[in-house]
């Protein structure tokens, strides 16, 4: 009976524990915010930190990095590759994208491959380089390329970008446009710790910023390429479908928000549903994980006509959708 084969999804939930705890081995005292991290992965997209300075934004993506191993050959030390690109007013779309070189020995031009192209991309204070720059961002996030000239480029099938800004020293920044933000699967903040974990963190400070000697490689390349295909393929109740759509129509029609959820948002809230589900080992979604995902897939999707619309509004449509669904005995 001991030998006995997992099934497959506890073969997965295995190895989605083995990189949460992994994770978590830096990140101390934000499972919930490790997890939306996760899965902003699994459904193939990208993920928005806004938190305060020295929250660990930054240590979360190369974490994470860390832990898987293979990929890219750039990788160091045989894990995926990990860039880090430190957004700043005076940086071209070309810091990015790459550049055409002149090849002294084969006497013609070649192009030199910018950062983005990587396994795991750290965009770091996204808002403080120039919409141009910004936008450069949004073909390879929309279709995993990259156009340079006359050429396409197709990025790696594991390209996944943490993006990172600060709340408070806006003077000198370019808000994100709402079709970057569009892209963003998730936006999160992770948010001080608890006094607990503060001390366990100070007492073990060194431990915890040596990533690349105190994380292990976890898991593989391939690993993570089969649970993002394992996501796609968690179950998901065609009420709860009918949920997204009546989530998103009800942004559309809600006086206090001027701009709705768009259809590519709904698209993106399932795909992280089912994401979420394979995250918190099941191979079906529930109502639950509404509730947990409403806020950070969709709330950067909106434009609210004022504050207090934006603390209520998205989460009085959710609750009215969830008391549908226990009237028609669908949930948990």
């Amino acid at each position: 009976m001991d030998n006995q084969p997992l099934s497959p999804l506890e073969n997965n939930s295995t190895k989605l524990l083995l990189l949460t705890s992994n994770i978590e081995k830096i990140i101390r005292g934000k499972t919930q915010e490790v997890k939306f991290v996760i899965a902003a992965m699994l459904a193939r997209g990208h993920i928005l930190l806004e938190d305060n300075p020295g929250a660990g934004k930054t240590v979360m993506a190369k974490t994470l990095a860390q832990s898987i191993s293979g990929g890219l050959t750039e990788g160091a030390a045989g894990t995926v590759s990990f860039k880090r690109i430190q957004f700043t007013p005076d940086l071209l779309p070309m810091d990015l994208i790459g550049s055409h070189i002149f090849d002294d020995t084969k006497k013609e031009f070649i192009f030199k491959k910018g950062p983005l192209f990587t396994n795991v991309l750290l965009a770091d204070e996204i808002n403080r380089a120039s919409p141009k720059v910004q936008s450069a961002l949004l073909e390879c996030m929309a279709e995993n390329q990259i156009s340079a000239g006359d050429k396409t480029f197709l990025l790696d099938k594991l390209f996944f970008t943490i993006a990172t800004q600060n709340p408070i020293e806006m003077e000198g920044t370019y808000p994100l446009p709402a079709a970057q933000l569009d892209r963003f699967f998730m936006k999160i903040s992770f948010g001080y710790v608890s006094e607990e974990v503060e001390l366990d963190i100070y007492n073990n400070y060194v431990a915890i910023g040596d990533v690349r000697n105190n994380v292990s490689q976890v898991l593989t390349y391939s690993d993570i390429i089969g649970l993002q295909q394992e996501a796609e393929n968690v179950l998901i109740h065609p009420e709860l479908v009918k949920s997204v759509v009546n989530i998103v129509q009800g942004t559309r029609k809600n006086s206090d928000i001027s701009l709705g959820c768009s259809t590519r948002g709904g698209i993106i809230f399932i795909k992280c549903l089912k994401a979420w589900a394979l995250v918190n080992q099941r191979n079906f979604v529930i109502e639950d994980d509404i509730r947990s995902l409403a806020q950070p897939v969709l709330q950067h999707r909106m434009i609210f006509r004022n504050r207090e619309a934006s603390k209520t509004s998205l989460q009085n449509i959710v609750v009215s959708e969830l008391e549908r669904l226990a009237k028609l005995g669908i949930g948990n």
